[in-house]
């Protein structure tokens, strides 16, 4: 059970920090620089991005469930490893459900009441000044996922490389 539940938690951290460094350092960039208009980049980006959000909840909840039997499993002295990373997952994860249930739909009324397309409103137009918030605000949010995702990356590494230390036993007489 410890060694599914290991596995598990490694296979859901691997694929929400991988993907959110796919996302921000290839795909978004690499849309917005290939693709004929700013238009079509946002399309392709926010839709990548609802997909990646509900694949990042599944993740998260995956991990939550898995550390939270490796936590159950542990001896009390090594628990407060798995709580740190429960923690710092459970705010991830928060996080990305703010997103993708606030902001981007926040984003796509703009987009509506912009005419289907931000770049041909004026910027200081109300639904484009919105949108520009969203939008600094949405990657901020997801910057901040991906530090967290880091840190608990970080901390399960830490895990891996520190065996627990022997247990304590009474000096013989």
């Amino acid at each position: 059970m410890v060694s599914a539940a290991r596995l598990l938690q490694l296979l859901a951290l691997t694929i929400w920090v991988g993907g959110l460094i796919f996302f921000a350092f290839i795909l978004a960039p690499t849309a917005f620089g290939t693709l004929p208009s700013i238009r079509e980049a946002g399309l392709v980006v926010g839709a990548s991005l609802r997909v990646f959000d509900v694949v990042a909840v599944g993740c998260g909840a995956v991990f939550l469930l898995a550390t939270s039997i490796l936590f159950s499993r542990a001896p009390l002295r090594i628990r407060g490893r798995y709580e740190m990373e429960f923690l710092l997952a459970a705010v991830m994860l928060v996080a990305t459900a703010y997103i993708q249930w606030n902001i981007l739909p926040s984003m796509e009324i703009d987009r509506h009441l912009a005419g289907g397309d931000i770049t041909f409103v004026d910027a200081s137009n109300p639904a484009h000044v919105h949108f520009d918030k969203l939008h600094r605000r949405s990657e901020r949010v997801e910057g901040g996922v991906l530090l967290l995702g880091l840190g608990v990356v970080f901390l399960v590494s830490r895990e891996q490389a520190s065996p627990d230390p022997a247990p304590l036993t009474p000096p013989s007489a």
